[in-house]
């Protein structure tokens, strides 16, 4: 099957989905277990355990170049199932630490394993999308990942004082085990070659260097305003604990309505991508980030608080998946070496970010780190489309159509404005019987998760439902955000369960998506 023709609604796709959303729930919960784990198994100093997270970060940012030039060369999934397999062998490295240079092996291997699973699968993902641009691809992407952080949180937060760390890493290691093996199913192809990528001799060396000569504006871009975006978050908790008083259980529920929206909306923004364009999306998440920084200077009390971070979670599910399928567009066919440069600009920002934001607020204060913050937003909403406008992307109203590429005397690329026919839709229709079908699988699927989940909420006493079919309401001293959490989840299920069924009593038929 040809480049393009696939999406993450067939069984590959689906595979890929499955196992991100493994390797992200352990991935996501180690970096906020691992200061606490080093610190209280390892007797590790403060010193200590920046070294440790500074060294995986390190290691991730010295390999992401390497995946990319992998994920170009070899099979994505493949590539993708290597960086799960080092992923494993990182987790159980931290189940067995007892010292030291054991942690900063488990470390080394996550970092490197990491870059390799996740430049992978969004090469894969850039690779086989067949919607014009890429970004709904993206956002199922991006959505699974949130999907993943969700179900990991609730199961360290509800099994870590009962079983202790080294079994929630033996589980950690067994979750990315299966991605490993669900990215391993089906045969092994090598990603198929674009006109130009492979050029041989000081032609193909020219487009490829022309290619991300283009790309490094947006890199910028994206690499300045992680910075500030991650500072700024991490400088928002201190302020939450330190400033307001709130508990780390108060702080959760202040976060969780964002984190709800950005788990649920990043496959459904590509809508709004398509009648606005990448362009405009991307302008419009810069200026929220800034507004969104902005107003944190002013507004002191947690409600106000939770209602703007759930606006900015809305705009960066937007923004994150539209940056990056224009990443795999502007790529030159090399989809891999483009995503290597988009994470390694974006993990730089992540890491410098906290830093220099901790020092403007140790020096200036709190109103000075949001003005800082909301400055580099707003300008990356000025840059954007100069970073955008020079990629020299087909015109996005005609972005489902190739163009064929020539050489200019000065070796960059020159688009010739003939558009070949547009590419097939993203999705077939369905018809009303497949499609209620497809939709009644869906919910087995997602009904099967709930019921775990409330069985796991259940044996902690945190089920809003078994206690309302029990007791008539939650007693106050069991309230918290498992509770809230598990309500929240009943309202979606509930939600859920009506629309997937409504396709069984009323049969209609999926539309493809052009």
């Amino acid at each position: 099957m040809s480049a393009g023709t696939r999406t993450p609604t067939d069984p590959a796709g689906r595979r890929v989905l499955s196992a991100a959303l493994f390797a992200s729930a352990p991935a996501e919960v180690l970096d906020f277990l691992l200061p606490l784990w080093a610190g209280s198994t390892l007797n590790a100093g403060a010193s200590v355990v920046g070294a440790l997270i500074a060294f995986e970060a390190v290691l991730s940012l010295i390999v992401r170049p390497l995946a990319g030039e992998l994920a170009d060369r070899f099979d994505q999934r493949r590539v993708a199932a290597a960086g799960a397999g080092l992923y494993a062998l990182s987790f159980a490295g931290y189940a067995l630490a007892d010292s030291l240079p054991v942690a900063f092996a488990a470390a080394g291997l996550g970092g490197a394993g990491g870059a390799l699973f996740w430049v992978a699968l969004r090469a894969w993902t850039g690779q086989e999308a067949r919607d014009g641009d890429g970004t709904a691809a993206y956002g199922k992407l991006l959505s699974a990942e949130g999907q993943g952080a969700f179900v990991g949180y609730l199961v360290a937060f509800s099994l870590l004082e009962r079983t202790g760390y080294p079994a929630l890493f033996w589980l950690g290691a067994a979750a990315c085990v299966l991605a490993a093996a669900l990215l391993l199913r089906g045969p092994g192809r090598r990603p198929p070659a674009r006109p130009g990528a492979d050029a041989a001799g000081a032609g193909g060396l020219f487009r490829r260097g022309a290619a991300e000569r283009r790309l490094l504006p947006l890199m910028v871009v994206s690499a300045v305003t992680a910075a500030a975006e991650a500072g700024l978050w991490m400088l928002l908790l201190l302020r939450l604990q330190g400033d307001l008083g709130l508990s780390p259980n108060e702080i959760a529920m202040v976060f969780a309505p964002g984190f709800v929206v950005f788990v649920l909306l990043p496959e459904h923004t590509h809508h709004l991508t398509d009648r606005l364009g990448r362009t405009p999306t991307m302008v419009a998440s810069f200026a929220a980030g800034a507004l969104f920084a902005a107003g944190l200077a002013v507004v002191s009390t947690p409600l106000a608080i939770a209602v703007f971070w759930t606006v900015a979670a809305a705009c960066f599910a937007a923004q994150i998946p539209v940056e990056q399928a224009t990443v795999a567009a502007a790529s030159g066919g090399r989809i891999g070496r483009g995503m290597g440069l988009y994470e390694t600009a974006r993990l730089a920002g992540v890491v410098a970010g906290p830093l220099v934001m901790g020092v403007l607020y140790e020096e200036l204060g709190w109103v000075a780190a949001c003005a800082a913050a909301a400055a580099t937003s707003a300008v990356g909403a000025v840059v954007v489309p100069f970073a955008v406008r020079v990629l020299r992307l087909p015109r996005e109203e005609n972005n489902a159509a190739t163009q064929s590429v020539h050489m200019t005397e000065d070796g960059e690329d020159m688009d010739t404005s003939k558009p070949e026919p547009a590419q097939p839709s993203a999705e077939p229709a369905l018809g009303p019987k497949e499609h209620a079908r497809k939709e009644r699988r869906d919910w087995y699927i997602h009904t099967v998760a709930f019921a775990l989940g409330q069985l796991v909420l259940w044996a902690l006493d945190s089920s809003w439902l078994v206690w309302q079919i029990t007791d008539g309401s939650v007693p106050d001293d069991q309230r918290g955000p498992l509770v809230w959490l598990g309500r929240i989840w009943l309202t979606i299920w509930v939600i859920d369960t009506i629309w997937s069924w409504s396709y069984t009593i009323w049969p209609r038929e999926k539309k493809a998506k052009s």
